[in-house]
């Protein structure tokens, strides 16, 4: 499959989108942990039709604004990956949840008795369409500002982008955030 990339010039840094011509596969800061991981060894730097819509939708995010609609996103990875993706793609813009929550709701989804939070971390960790997936969204049940690709710096700053009530959060000593 031919994958397509396109550059963004956020203000909290450059973004690379990745698409499969028709759906946005990836959004990444350039560099974050798992950059670019799910695309293939050959991709072609093209102007398509989602990425106008992408950077439109970027535009509006970036400008404190909720985007009034939504991008088509094609997302690959495993069942249990695709399950947290999924929850993560109905968070509502400026609200929280936690990565026990997902893990209590996929357990609940499944009927088996635990789901380990730690797991779904990894999955959140390794969502390839950063921001218009919002996993920084995704907080530590105390309040940790834990596990976002892009950095714990851009966590903040998108968290407070959404006009999110930072109060109650922390950023750990030590961890995956730091």
């Amino acid at each position: 499959m031919m994958q397509f990339t396109s550059k963004y010039a956020s203000p909290l840094g450059g973004i690379t989108l990745a698409s499969d011509g028709e759906s946005l596969t990836g959004v990444w800061f350039d560099g974050q942990k798992y950059f670019g991981y799910t695309l293939s060894p050959k991709t072609e730097d093209k102007q398509l039709p989602v990425f106008e819509k992408a950077k439109e939708w970027l535009d509006c995010y970036f400008g404190g604004s909720e985007p009034s609609f939504a991008l088509p996103v094609k997302m690959y990875g495993s069942e249990f990956r695709m399950a947290v993706w999924e929850i993560l793609q109905h968070i509502p813009y400026g609200q929280l949840t936690t990565y026990g929550e997902i893990a209590a709701k996929i357990a609940q989804e499944r009927g088996v008795a635990r789901i380990s939070a730690q797991a779904v971390g990894g999955a959140v960790g390794h969502n390839p369409v950063s921001i218009v997936v919002p996993c920084h969204r995704v907080v530590g049940t105390s309040g940790s500002l834990t596990g976002f690709g892009g950095g714990i710096q851009r966590k903040i700053e998108l968290l407070k982008l959404e006009r999110v009530n930072m109060d109650k959060l922390f950023v750990p000593r030590k961890g995956t955030a730091v």
